[in-house]
């Protein structure tokens, strides 16, 4: 039996790494359990570039979660030395009535964010990698930009080194369950069984991403794994899709909703479909070679809505949404348990709320309550 710590910490990607450095940086002894490498490119937080915004046209309500994330990001480059955040401005699109577009502007209007309405013709004008259709408008947004998964993880993980938490990676987490009865704070704590050992401590964080349910059963419908692909093609006039030139997006269309990120790291703009083929898999268990139907799908909308950026294909990678049913995260106690916390569902646009997400978890997992307004995020919302 290994030592007994205050917190363990179960997946130690974007939210976990911050969850653990949040947890080490209170004065606990924390344990972060990674199933692969640290980082690693099996799940969700991984590749080079993720889009932050403040349009949150999913709900305004999100819009004060973002701001503290931009700070924390902020806080967490200069702690570490390392570039994490670019801002590139960006642009939501669509049919003037779309989600994307209604739902940007309103949650500029609410929160008294800098923002342009654009028209189609305006946005190709002022930025020519894009080719926007007739008749599509945009919100133009200064602040939006991308951060970069990779080395915000590797940043997560050495703040919290820094700060005393322990790491291990290459041990999956087997199962847990808590001991010595009742299911008050005051009772107990939690054992973990791992590939290597067993571990105990007062409370538990779970942040597997798409394996949540395999160690809370509960969520296994709630919390459902899906494949995504994205595409980096190499554009034809290479500086129109440059960081200082071409806004990260996301577009409304008749056929989905795409999103995409300038030249960064690898050498072709990156572009994506939410959902892409609504493909539900089982994480240990699914296709992640990226097939010729994958490839095809994304060139497609890149020639008609960036044709100087449908050059060759440069890369394909695969990686995992986990959806749940409202679109919604989860971060909550466990309604049975009290000392199992968990963050999941995260669904296709979460990673920019890594750094915040990791202080609202510590603040459940230690007080069973934070500032931020989480009140959406409740895991009893689809008993």
């Amino acid at each position: 039996m290994s030592d007994h710590y205050d917190v363990i910490v179960v997946g130690v990607g974007g939210m976990g790494s911050a969850a653990t450095y949040h947890l080490a940086d209170r004065g606990l002894d924390v344990l972060g359990l990674e199933r692969y490498d640290v980082p690693h490119d099996r799940g969700s937080s991984h590749g080079s570039t993720r889009i932050i915004r403040r349009t949150q046209y999913e709900d305004p309500a999100y819009v004060p979660l973002v701001d503290s994330a931009y700070e924390r990001w902020r806080d967490l480059e200069e702690q570490t030395g390392r570039d994490l955040l670019s801002v590139t401005g960006g642009i939501d699109a669509g049919p003037p009535g779309s989600r994307i577009v209604t739902g940007s502007q309103a949650a500029c209007e609410a929160h008294g964010i800098d923002h342009e309405r654009l028209s189609a013709a305006a946005v190709n004008d002022r930025f020519p990698g894009y080719d926007l259709p007739e008749g599509h408008c945009a919100v133009y947004q200064p602040d939006a930009g991308f951060l970069d998964p990779s080395a915000c993880v590797v940043a997560g993980v050495e703040a919290a080194h820094e700060a005393g938490a322990t790491i291990r990676a290459r041990e999956p987490v087997h199962e847990y369950a808590t001991f010595d009865g009742g299911s008050t704070d005051a009772d107990g704590g939690v054992r973990v069984t791992t590939s290597k050992d067993t571990y105990e401590a007062d409370r538990l964080v779970v942040t597997a991403g798409a394996w949540v349910p395999d160690l809370i059963p509960d969520l296994a419908g709630v919390a459902v794994p899906e494949r995504q692909v994205l595409a980096w093609l190499h554009p034809t006039r290479p500086a129109a899709f440059d960081p200082d030139s071409f806004p990260v997006f996301v577009h409304a269309t008749g056929d989905g909703h795409y999103y995409g990120t300038p030249r960064y790291d690898v050498p072709g703009f990156k572009l994506g479909k939410f959902h892409h083929r609504e493909e539900v898999v089982d994480p240990d268990g699914f296709g992640r070679e990226p097939r010729p139907a994958d490839e095809d799908l994304l060139r497609a909308y890149a020639e008609r809505c960036f044709p100087e950026g449908a050059g060759p294909t440069m890369r394909l990678s695969t990686c995992l949404f986990t959806n749940t049913p409202d679109g919604h995260f989860i971060l909550d106690r466990l309604p049975d348990d009290p000392r199992v916390t968990v963050g999941a569902g995260f669904s296709g646009h979460g990673f920019k709320f890594a750094s915040v997400v990791g202080e609202i978890l510590a603040d459940l997992a230690i007080d069973g309550e934070t500032d931020h307004d989480v009140d959406r995020f409740r895991a009893d919302r689809f008993a």
